[in-house]
């Protein structure tokens, strides 16, 4: 009872439970509770936005919104501010209640039927702009606090680690770049190094779906670089979407690009097409 109480306390004193409660990572980082089956990827196409809508106070933030992602694809999505971009993510992840519309992960999983932990649950991973990993924590405590388990968050954390999820957070830090850092306390990692760590966090609950945002925002040059190779590499197991402003950043990983202009799509196609788009150029990229 000593041991458990003095990781508690030791949690509390490096504001775990804080990040836990403003929402940077539901409790789905910690548990695996909520079953929903097989993501049904039949048709290609494993995340499905329709026809949504949702307003604030008379503002339309989302005006009958279509977006298909693929399975496995890597997509980014630009746009102005006020485009409808960060509440588009929030739709997805259960944090806000379409007015109307649906969102399907797959063929038959409902997501707005869904809080953010099941959503999380599901299968769906949201990377926030600003990092938000555990300070005190080694990069090897970080991932293994964002390890999925059928256990309670205490008994897991208390518990030795099986040789297999040794292996999967050798195998998540080789992923992230952060091997030989495995020891540092995440507060002396480098801005992209801390961007990298979260990532890593959300791959050790497997995500199908991993929403990005802003991932290169501060980075340097060489860390830009670093991600859009990370990006890559993701796409294929997992299906990534990424929002982000750096155009030369998106044209040196999309294959496709969607851009999003008072809560709708006004265009789609790769980085050439919506460049030359005059409607795109208009509202954002300038004539």
């Amino acid at each position: 009872m000593k041991a458990l109480d003095n990781l508690r306390e030791t949690m509390r004193r490096d504001k775990v439970f804080d990040f836990v409660a403003e929402g940077h990572y539901p409790l789905s980082s910690f548990r695996h509770t909520v079953t929903t089956g097989e993501i049904d990827v039949s048709h290609g196409t494993i995340l499905y936005v329709e026809n949504v809508n949702v307003s604030f106070d008379g503002f339309k933030a989302l005006n009958d919104l279509n977006l298909y992602i693929q399975d496995g694809e890597l997509r980014c999505i630009i746009g102005p501010n006020g485009a409808g971009k960060t509440t588009m993510m929030d739709v997805i992840t259960g944090k806000t209640r379409p007015d109307t519309g649906r969102v399907y992960l797959g063929q038959s999983i409902d997501l707005t039927r869904m809080n953010e932990t099941e959503v999380a649950e599901a299968g769906v991973g949201r990377k926030f702009q600003k990092p938000t990993v555990f300070p005190e924590h080694t990069v090897f405590q970080n991932l293994e606090l964002a390890m999925k388990t059928e256990k309670s968050a205490w008994s897991s954390l208390l518990a030795s680690l099986s040789a297999e999820q040794l292996d999967r957070i050798d195998e998540v830090m080789l992923q992230i770049g952060l091997k030989e850092q495995y020891a540092m306390s995440a507060k002396l990692l480098s801005h992209g190094q801390k961007q990298w760590l979260e990532i890593g966090m959300l791959l050790m609950h497997d995500p199908r779906v991993l929403l990005v945002d802003e991932p290169v925002a501060g980075m340097t040059h060489q860390e830009m670089d670093r991600t859009a190779e990370l990006l890559t590499q993701l796409a294929g197991k997992h299906s990534v979407v990424v929002v982000e402003h750096d155009m030369d950043f998106v044209r040196s990983i999309a294959k496709t690009v969607t851009v999003l202009h008072e809560g709708s799509v006004l265009a789609e196609g790769s980085m050439d097409d919506v460049q030359n788009d005059d409607r795109v150029r208009e509202v954002y990229l300038g004539s």
